[in-house]
């Protein structure tokens, strides 16, 4: 397998609205990521994926984009940007733009034109029919908006702000590229494509994911802009298999460096129930089953993995899934080590390293995101009470992730000097950069640690995988390398478990705990994780 840097890479995420406020206005800006990236540089991360920082209206964040080559003008403008580049590339740290084209914003010039003028060649660059059918928007409710200018609706399979392009032509196809490029020539890393999966759907065949021609596209994608290029890209594909990830991410296909799959991410949900219907606990023994098939059956040279637990869609799987409280040090790290060393590239999103947490919302005043309010309304008017409403969000809401980054105690975590866009945890005072810098047995020196052993272990990209057979509260698994053997054990849970796997450990590589006690007693204490190399 052709070797390329994001193999030993480390990507970090930054929602830029809620890293590093410049300028006091309570939002955070591309001049205050620049100012951060001694830290990042510390950190030893590779790649930085940006979410949105485009011009946009701000429906959804910045994922609904007016204008792909300019700033937006809360983030700062276009030398700004390119500052940000030259600063990041000066510390070999790689900007990873995001893609977001499946859909645009509502006041996009496209969009403006083709809703203004119905017989302009731009109608054609979005999706428009005289009647709706059964497709439903993520956000809850129809994807078909009426306009009644023109007496049509069109698509959107998110916002009413973000009408879905039309992916079937082919001009739309050239603009895209011709935008991707714009962006390479500037010194991007690469790219993180949003929802992907969505741009060959067929609407009137209600396919909206894996469309028949989305291979196609991707293909032709990557012969117009990255292709020639060593750069990273990921596609966000919720509805991925092992097999359909291959397709994405097999060399040989000329498509994309990797995906990110969710399945893992499924267990927070009830089965065959709405997203918001949460489940109380982790099923362990199915996430290690999870893990396996994705780590056996996307083998070495058939394509590769991305290895996450958060991003700024998702709630912290510290607070779900981990322990917030007594063992919030030593879970967060076991959660890192177990993640970690599979193979795969990691991904940090911004705050995991320091142990960040969900927010406790108190009612829906403290609710920003789009997607939990057009929640709680449709779950209000089908009967639900606020505290069933609430209980869901503070579980799943996306703004769990999305609270300003916190630096230090002082007022908002130093985020900012004026009043943040989103309230700041209030854990801020006990949870920060500078408290974790300082402690040398902190949360932050494990992430440290595991971006440096990326580097510098081959072990780490090339050794296959084996689940190791345990109880159902420990996650074991060997990375088997010609030379060598390695052993990463993890307690999934806070109390003590049985570990009967004999192990002859030679050379510890990782460890939050006392890992030779723990072989020799053959138990487990609460969250225990640890890497050792062994002898078989």
């Amino acid at each position: 397998m052709k070797k390329h840097w994001w193999h030993k890479a480390t990507i970090y995420q930054i929602y830029p609205k809620s890293y590093m406020d410049s300028n006091g206005d309570g939002i955070g800006d591309l001049k205050g990521i620049t100012s951060k990236l001694d830290y990042l540089e510390k950190l030893g991360i590779t790649a930085i994926w940006l979410s949105p920082v485009y011009q946009s209206p701000m429906d959804d964040n910045g994922y609904d984009i007016s204008d792909y080559e300019d700033i937006a003008d809360i983030f700062g403008n276009m030398v700004d940007m390119e500052e940000l580049l030259d600063e990041a590339n000066a510390r070999g740290i790689n900007i990873v733009m995001d893609l977001v084209v499946n859909h645009t914003s509502d006041e996009h010039a496209w969009f403006v034109e083709a809703r203004d003028v119905p017989n302009s060649p731009k109608r054609d660059y979005y999706i428009w029919r005289d009647q709706p059918n059964n497709l439903t928007s993520a956000f809850s409710g129809s994807a078909w908006e009426y306009d009644e200018a023109s007496g049509q609706y069109y698509l959107h399979l998110f916002s009413k702000k973000q009408p879905d392009l039309n992916w079937e032509n082919e001009e739309v196809r050239q603009k895209v590229y011709d935008m991707m490029n714009f962006w390479i020539d500037k010194g991007i890393g690469g790219f993180r494509m949003d929802v992907i999966d969505l741009i060959g759907k067929l609407p009137d065949q209600e396919i909206t994911g894996n469309g028949p021609k989305l291979h196609d596209y991707l293909k032709e994608m990557n012969q117009a802009t990255f292709g020639k290029h060593d750069l990273l890209t990921v596609g966000e594909t919720w509805g991925a298999t092992p097999d359909i990830a291959k397709q994405y991410s097999n060399p040989d296909n000329q498509e994309l460096s990797m995906v990110f799959q969710f399945e893992h991410i499924g267990l927070q949900h009830k089965p065959d129930a709405p997203k918001w219907e949460f489940e109380e606990e982790l099923d362990v023994p199915k996430l290690k089953e999870i893990f396996a098939k994705w780590q056996t059956e996307l083998g070495l040279g058939q394509g590769w993995n991305s290895l996450f637990w958060d991003n700024h869609d998702l709630p912290r799987a510290l607070s779900n899934w981990g322990d917030s409280g007594e063992y919030r040090v030593k879970s967060a790290k076991a959660l890192a080590i177990v993640l970690h060393l599979m193979r795969g590239t990691p991904y940090i999103y911004q705050g995991d390293e320091i142990g960040m947490i969900n927010y406790p919302f108190k009612d829906l005043s403290d609710v920003q995101d789009i997607e939990s309010l057009n929640y709680a309304k449709e779950a209000l008017e089908n009967g639900k009470s606020m505290e069933e409403v609430m209980d869901s969000i503070r579980m799943i809401g996306r703004d769990n992730a999305r609270t300003p980054m916190q630096w230090d105690a002082t007022e908002h975590g130093g985020f900012t000097t004026g009043t943040p866009w989103l309230q700041s945890n209030p854990s801020y005072k006990t949870i920060n950069v500078e408290a974790a810098l300082a402690d040398p047995d902190s949360i932050f020196y494990t992430y440290q640690k595991l971006v440096a052993l990326r580097k510098e272990q081959d072990w780490l990209v090339d050794a296959d995988f084996e689940l190791v057979e345990t109880v159902d509260k420990v996650v074991a698994y060997k990375r088997i390398a010609p030379d060598a053997t390695y052993l990463v054990v993890m307690n999934f849970s806070g109390q003590v478990q049985d570990f009967d796997v004999v192990v002859a450990a030679v050379e510890t590589v990782i460890s939050n705990t006392d890992e030779a006690k723990a072989i020799a007693d053959r138990k487990l204490q609460p969250w225990d994780a640890f890497c050792v190399k062994v002898t078989d």
